[in-house]
């Protein structure tokens, strides 16, 4: 059974910087000291054990597949994720689920400052490489006639009908929705399920005729709610 991800080397110091709740309270100490550059560059070089990330990332992915998990069915096949960071969601759901494929739209860049609100939208933050995604999720057994990886800056977004689209902490959290909503209506059906995290829950019943509250997070600095949302309004 599951109990750990296989991490490339660059992997445990992507997934610290996109999930710092992963770090230890002395990293997250370090990192408030000596800023995202410094933490970045240098101090997860040296202070990371990348099997304990690996574990503490699969038990973080498996408590967020564990929100969304019920919703899912054998019948869904063609996944979209925005801002999936290193994939670990996909690789649970992979494993628990048969016969999928696995759309990625991420940036590919590593910002050196922490950005916050959605001004400058192009610009904003990020911590990924797109050829570490590939390898972590080769190493646990995505393989590539199940993936597609498109860079946000430089490739056409994919066109097909989407059963699934997941934008945990992402999407309405450190992108505006309306960013991708002219997008995301061309590639959702009827059934098509959105699920994403927001700190303005109430507002999405407007544009959707189905809002579900999956989840409500309130240790967070925000109030976030994960929701489930289909139909767009017309």
């Amino acid at each position: 059974m599951l109990k750990t991800f296989l991490l490339p080397k660059k992997a445990a110091r992507l997934i610290v910087l996109q999930r710092i709740e992963i770090a230890g309270p002395l990293l997250r100490k370090l990192r408030k000291i000596f800023g995202r550059y410094i933490f970045s560059a240098f101090i997860t070089k040296f202070f990371l054990n990348s099997n304990q990330v690996g574990k503490k990332y699969y038990v973080r992915m498996n408590e967020e597949f564990s929100s969304i998990s019920k919703h899912l069915t054998n019948e869904d096949k063609n996944y979209l994720s925005i801002g999936s960071g290193m994939g670990g969601l996909e690789v649970i759901i992979n494993h628990n689920f048969s016969n999928n494929n696995f759309y990625f739209i991420e940036k590919n860049y590593i910002s050196k400052k922490i950005r916050y609100g959605w001004t400058g939208m192009m610009q904003s933050e990020a911590y990924n490489d797109l050829t570490t995604l590939k390898e972590f999720l080769n190493m646990n057994h995505l393989n590539d006639d199940k993936i597609n990886i498109t860079d946000y800056d430089k490739d056409k977004f994919p066109t097909l009908k989407f059963d699934v689209i997941t934008s945990l902490f992402s999407l309405d959290y450190h992108y505006d929705f309306h960013l991708y909503e002219e997008y995301l209506k061309k590639i959702c059906s009827p059934e098509t399920k959105i699920i994403f995290d927001t700190i303005r829950a109430d507002y999405f019943k407007k544009i959707f005729k189905n809002v579900i509250v999956l989840k409500t997070d309130m240790d967070t600095t925000h109030k976030s709610k994960r929701i489930l949302c289909s139909q767009f309004y017309e």
